[in-house]
Order: C-alpha cells, then sequence, then structure tokens
C-alpha cells in the first residue's frame, strides 16, 4: 500500500484483527455483488469505502423514483439510469481508487459462472429465489464464499456459506429449490427503509471478515431480525446429505 492507502485505511490498520496484512487482502480482494438496490447499496459503499480493489456491481434494473426510499446509491437527478451505472458512479465518488465495473444485465449462466470464478466473495443482494438459487450453485461449483441477505417488511435474515469447506451447508440446504415458498416482494409487500441498511451493512462486514480473516463468520447461523422488536435470533443449521447441489460441489 501506499502513503495514502495508509492513511486512507488507518483505522483498519489500527485493528490488531486486520492490520496491514489484513487491509493489503482488503485492497487485493474481488467482490461480486449482485443486486444495487436496498441490499447491494450499502453493501457496495463499506466495501468501497473499506478499499475492496475490484467491485463488479449486476443489476438490470433503472432507479426509479420509489427506490429511492431505501436504495442509498442513487439519487433523483439519476432517475432513469441503470442501476449498476448510477451505483459505479456513486463508488467512485466514494473511493476512486477501487476498480468498480458495471453489468447492466440480470446474470445467468455461463457470465454468472464466470463472475463468481474470478470473485473472492459473492454478496447475494437480490430480490428473488430464482437468482438466489443460480447464485448459489455458482458459488458451490466454484468455491466461492457467498453472504445472503433478505430484507421484506420488518423483517431482514443473514447468512454465510462458505463451500471451501467440506462440511459447510449451502442455500439449498437452508431453503430446498422447488419448495412451496412464497415470493414476497417489496413492490407488493413494503419494506422498512433502514432495515435493509442494517442487513446490507452486515452483509458487507462479514465480507471484509472472509476476505482479511478476521473474527468469526455465520456460518451454519441464520440470525433473523425483527425490525420492530430490534430482536435477532439465530437459527442454527447443517448441511443436508441430500443437498445435489452439495453433491455436485463435491464432484467437481
Amino acid at each position: 500500500m501506499n502513503d495514502d492507502q495508509l492513511l486512507r485505511y488507518s483505522r483498519h490498520i489500527l485493528l490488531d484483527e486486520i492490520g496491514i496484512e489484513g487491509q493489503q487482502r482488503i485492497v487485493n480482494a474481488r467482490a461480486l455483488i449482485i443486486g444495487a438496490g436496498g441490499l447491494g447499496s450499502p453493501a457496495a459503499l463499506y466495501l468501497a469505502s473499506a478499499g475492496v480493489g475490484q467491485i463488479a456491481l449486476a443489476d438490470g434494473d433503472t432507479v426509479d423514483l420509489t427506490n429511492l426510499q431505501r436504495q442509498i446509491l442513487h439519487t433523483q437527478q439519476r432517475i432513469g439510469q441503470l442501476k449498476a451505472r448510477s451505483g459505479q458512479l456513486a463508488l467512485h465518488e466514494i473511493n476512486p481508487e477501487v476498480r468498480v465495473e458495471a453489468i447492466s444485465s440480470r446474470l445467468a449462466g455461463e457470465e454468472l459462472a464466470a463472475l463468481v470464478a474470478n470473485a473472492d466473495v459473492v454478496l447475494d443482494c437480490s430480490d428473488n429465489f430464482a437468482t438466489r438459487h443460480a447464485v448459489n450453485r455458482a458459488c458451490v461449483s466454484h468455491r466461492t464464499p457467498l453472504v445472503s441477505g433478505a430484507a421484506i417488511r420488518f423483517a431482514g435474515q443473514l447468512a454465510v456459506f462458505d463451500s471451501r469447506r467440506d462440511e459447510a451447508p449451502c442455500y439449498h440446504c437452508l431453503f430446498p429449490e422447488g419448495d412451496d415458498v412464497d415470493e414476497l416482494r417489496c413492490a407488493v409487500m413494503g419494506v422498512f427503509a433502514p432495515l435493509t441498511g442494517i442487513i446490507g451493512a452486515m452483509q458487507a462486514a462479514e465480507a471484509l471478515k472472509l476476505i482479511a480473516g478476521a473474527g468469526e463468520v455465520a456460518l451454519g447461523r441464520l440470525w433473523l431480525l425483527d425490525g420492530l422488536s430490534m430482536e435477532w435470533r439465530s437459527v442454527k443449521f447443517g448441511q443436508d446429505p441430500g443437498c445435489p447441489v452439495c453433491a455436485l460441489g463435491r464432484v467437481s
């Protein structure tokens, strides 16, 4: 790191659990953030401000007036712009040293696989189960750590999956694909604005801990937040022996 970086990241470097070596790992890291909305906004801002060297920000939507209540990457002036491009501009203003790739498409197939393979950590900030399961399959296949978050109404949740560990569960172990799960969307159910900030910031925290090798991350635990009572509870879970996604990951 140069002198400017040592100064910029000095508050991280002062932490024994991170120090210069941990911060250097952050500077060298590559993160993929899927979704530049309510969760992706705070997650991306914190990763950029912390100095993650390369960030790929993927979102196929455009900025809408209804987004501005919680999607803090975007501004009134950028309504109508692609969210990925709007986010790229915001992150450049926060930290011009960070290389941000704006991907203005809904990731799938080979493009998703290639981006996951190139990342040190993936943050799933999407809002639908189809994307979450596709991201999970790619992360298991390429053994890339995944930080998953969700927020709806006043309820938030967070979990970390690290398929580099053979016995670690994946997202499918927790929420099996094909189960009859109601697809709740902010557009029809509403969401408390600060809740997305809380969960998105926690996703950034877990991602930075994974990169820097600091502390313990939320592996094998689903953290649930009731935003009305501001109470947390943690549910432990393990790998499903019959999980087809984990089985494919072990084969690859």
